[in-house]
């Protein structure tokens, strides 16, 4: 796949196959990944790749985290988010969730399956292989930007070889029994999850469509011909 093919077709899938993720593919995403830049060549991401048994212990124990935990003892280290939304990103934000859940046929008061679906993010989106991307928590504010061209290299080179991924920021707020499971000592800061895998083409969950705006609307052109 062509390399701009891959970036036009990257999107968040929230149904994969229950179909094996061939280990040279995985290699060769995360090699390229790798390959991402960083502020002096520090690269500074760390990668933890499950699958099997690790996977579904790392599930069982947020999904029983959430059920019977104080919500209050569990939380991300970083705010990925605004503490108050401004427009235009809060409309956005609204297009998006609210598309989302219409799509699934979730209604806005339905906090049930709200709930449910907010849930699937810590089963994988039943995706075979999950990944999980930190770095050493002393380091500066330009190591996000670092951290996140890894990512991307990673979400596009999953597409490279013909899979699918989803980036998740909800892995952050149960870090801690993330940590349980892998070998992350305590100067690391987790950054997000990654569920990939093959796409459930005929799934419901992946016929919704995000809107991206067009290039005129977020890029300016000085004395460019």
């Amino acid at each position: 796949m062509e390399v701009h093919e891959a970036i036009m077709s990257r999107r968040s899938v929230r149904r994969f196959l229950p179909k094996a993720v061939p280990m040279d593919s995985l290699r060769r995403i995360i090699e390229g990944a790798g390959m991402a830049p960083s502020g002096n060549n520090i690269q500074p991401w760390k990668l933890y790749v499950v699958g099997g048994a690790t996977k579904d212990a790392i599930s069982a124990d947020i999904l029983d985290a959430i059920a019977n935990d104080d919500p209050k003892s569990h939380g991300p280290e970083y705010p990925y988010y605004p503490t108050k939304w401004f427009e235009p990103y809060q409309s956005r934000r609204r297009e998006t969730g609210f598309g989302l859940y219409a799509k699934l046929g979730i209604a806005r008061d339905d906090m049930a399956g709200r709930q449910a679906q907010m849930n699937r993010n810590y089963e994988f989106f039943d995706a075979p292989i999950g990944m999980f991307v930190s770095f050493h928590r002393d380091l500066a504010t330009g190591t996000y930007l670092d951290v996140g061209m890894f990512i991307e290299n990673l979400l596009v080179g999953a597409r490279g070889e013909g899979l699918h991924t989803c980036g998740q920021a909800a892995f952050t707020w149960y870090h801690r029994v993330v940590r349980k499971h892998l070998p992350m000592p305590d100067e690391e800061l987790l950054a997000c999850g990654i569920s990939i895998g093959f796409e459930d083409e005929g799934a419901v969950d992946n016929a919704f469509r995000t809107a991206k705006l067009p290039i005129d609307d977020f890029a300016t052109f000085l004395d460019v011909e």
